[in-house]
């Protein structure tokens, strides 16, 4: 690691010659290299960009984050948490779906079925944490989440049932929807209106919230009810993270946990973002599919099986455990 010289002002030269040690206030501002796994602008990234001002507010002469883009502008989703790691980034605002190629168990992050509050209650977080600190990565908390996920169609189906469509996937969704007979492809965000357009696919899968009003002009059919959680997260290099004072610290994981708290699906704020949110798809035309109670249950039952069993043969001994945490009873 290099440290860099810099010019003692006057005053703290004398509070040094009197042989008393500057306070962590009075320490040289730290400026963060930040960047998001979403375009700078766009609606999925809009959250992290508010994470990263409302640290400049509260962190004046302490710590400042300086947002040097957004993917794929900046290069893929899929490499920046690992760019951040090697040091390319400080700090970084991203989704999980992005990250499972440095962590395979992941994917646990949008599985969970208890508040987070209960996670860091009963170790499931801190577990994350430590497998992210194995990584080079310092785990904040979520400070964003969109709402469930939902495949979204350009033409109806009656059923649990998608055999003859080909469907533009994240990791996120992949398993669920090759399990329910789906071919798949990956595609970068900005791909989706395209390949809607000109029929190469004929869905995708995205979450309730965070959706270009542009879409609209493509999609036909939202199928309910959702899966998983479409959670945002903010993480540092963990090297970085260390050589911040602790009150830089206290301030990031301040911001962040502030907005975890209060984004959680129980919650009244997330309840009437959801709500408005359905309002919006309907309006933008959008109508909505549903299923008897039966093949409800056969989606659902089979969008957690197949979640599960990706994690768990990735990460036989860790994803047992997270699942007990993450999904177990009591």
């Amino acid at each position: 690691m290099k440290f860099h010289r810099f010019a003692v002002p006057a005053a703290a030269a004398a509070v040094l010659a009197a042989g008393a040690v500057p306070s962590a206030v009075s320490a040289a501002e730290v400026t963060l290299r930040g960047a998001s796994c979403f375009p700078i602008g766009a609606p999925p990234g809009r959250p992290f960009e508010a994470v990263a001002k409302e640290i400049n507010a509260k962190g004046k002469g302490v710590v400042q984050v300086k947002m040097l883009g957004g993917a794929p502008a900046i290069g893929s989703p899929f490499t920046m948490t690992q760019r951040m790691a090697k040091g390319a980034y400080d700090i970084i605002g991203c989704t999980e779906a992005y990250f499972g190629n440095v962590l395979p168990e992941a994917p646990v992050l949008r599985l969970q079925e208890k508040t987070f509050a209960e996670l860091r209650k009963n170790g499931g977080i801190a577990y994350v944490q430590k497998l992210l600190n194995a990584k080079g990565i310092h785990y904040v908390g979520r400070h964003h989440d969109f709402g469930p996920f939902h495949l979204y169609l350009s033409k109806p189906i009656t059923g649990p049932n998608l055999k003859g469509l080909h469907l533009r996937v994240a990791p996120v969704y992949t398993a669920f929807f090759t399990r329910l007979g789906a071919t798949v492809q990956r595609a970068a965000m900005p791909q989706i209106y395209t390949l809607m357009e000109n029929g190469t696919v004929q869905g995708y899968g995205w979450p309730l919230g965070g959706y270009p009003p542009p879409w609209h002009k493509v999609t036909k059919y939202r199928v309910d009810p959702g899966f998983y959680n479409s959670s945002l997260h903010t993480l540092l290099n963990l090297r970085k993270w260390k050589t911040l004072s602790k009150k830089a610290q206290d301030i990031i994981t301040a911001v962040v946990l502030e907005r975890e708290g209060k984004v959680e699906g129980t919650s009244k704020t997330a309840m009437a973002r959801d709500e408005k949110q359905r309002a919006f798809h309907a309006k933008g035309g959008i109508k909505t599919i549903t299923f008897n109670e039966a093949d409800t249950k056969k989606w659902s039952d089979t969008a957690r099986d197949a979640a599960w069993d990706e994690v768990i043969e990735r990460s036989p001994e860790h994803g047992l455990k997270l699942k007990a945490l993450f999904a177990g009873k009591g």
